[in-house]
């Protein structure tokens, strides 16, 4: 068996992710020599090439491609032990928990006050985290529980569905999709949307209705949207709302923040076979802490029964 070092695969996915031994060196603040040794002493135990050399260029291998996820779970799963070990042994028991501002984080703060009244629940520590980070949070330890938004990234988490909901499109008020009273996701095919920073292929397709729900048993596959689109870059749902008002976009987003943001300048109609919109909440798997589970069950029994897709209408 193999032992890897943690200072191994630091060293080994920093070369990875800069594909550039010097660059990598100078992010570690080390000597480039000392690092190319280490990461050929790895290849040396393993016993396989991780990386192609040239004069000019590096490259990832098969197998330094499959190191190069195994190594990132190992990181995020050590770093996610610390944390964990440290919160443990606070004098005060304290939950960590994080949603996205906006619907997620008012949910949340619903969940964390009815959990509260619970005899001896421990104490919640409440984290605003940004787009796409929630995930991130649970692998690494930052936090011990999360509501995450459509698309989930499931891997290596544990998931229960919360409240779910139609998407509407936002178009600028004069725009002439603006005067129809439903559309379809072929309708915005092409359109311009706005693009997230870290969003991945499939959250992009998501968020600009090029997976149209399956459900919809009339829409052939050849007949769904599959233009590519691209946007004004943005951060948080209001810079989103303001580059539909001015007419640098169209988007799909969820009923709920739709409802919150009215206003002259953009207007909402339904898209009836965009996917819905949902909220989970998320716990890394094999999981078994009591409090985890009675926040999860807390959440549970709190949105019960709400009208899923069944909100007010826009229009």
């Amino acid at each position: 068996m193999i032992d890897f070092e943690v200072r191994e695969l630091r060293y080994f996915r920093a070369v990875a992710e800069e594909l550039n031994f010097s660059r990598a060196a100078e992010r570690l603040g080390m000597a480039q020599p000392p690092l190319s040794r280490a990461i050929r002493e790895l290849e040396r135990r393993l016993g396989v090439q991780l990386f192609e050399r040239t004069t000019h260029h590096v490259t990832l291998t098969v197998a330094g491609l499959t190191l190069f996820d195994e190594a990132g779970r190992a990181l995020d799963a050590m770093s996610a032990a610390a944390r964990r070990t440290r919160r443990a042994a606070l004098t005060t028991p304290t939950l960590v928990v994080t949603a996205k501002a906006g619907v997620a984080t008012d949910l949340l703060r619903r969940i964390v006050e009815a959990y509260g009244a619970l005899p001896d629940a421990p104490r919640v520590e409440l984290a605003v985290s940004g787009y796409g980070e929630q995930a991130d949070m649970l692998r690494d330890g930052r936090a011990d529980l999360a509501l995450l938004g459509s698309p989930f990234d499931r891997r290596g988490l544990d998931i229960e569905p919360l409240i779910s909901e139609p998407r509407v499109a936002a178009l600028p008020s004069g725009h002439e999709l603006a005067r129809r009273t439903a559309l379809s996701c072929r309708d915005l095919a092409g359109l311009p949307m706005p693009q997230c920073p870290r969003s991945t292929a499939s959250e992009r397709d998501y968020w600009a209705g090029r997976d149209c729900d399956a459900s919809q048993a009339n829409e052939s596959a050849e007949r769904r949207p599959d233009v590519p689109v691209s946007g004004p870059v943005v951060h948080d749902s209001s810079q989103l709302l303001e580059a539909v008002a001015l007419g640098q976009s169209v988007a799909l987003i969820p009923t709920s923040l739709a409802e919150r943001n009215l206003r002259d300048d953009v207007a909402y109609r339904p898209v009836h076979d965009a996917s819905p919109y949902s909220i989970a909440i998320a716990w890394r798997d094999r999981t078994r802490a009591y409090w985890t589970a009675r926040l999860v069950r807390t959440a549970v029994e709190l949105t019960a029964g709400q009208d899923d897709g069944k909100l007010a209408e826009i229009a």
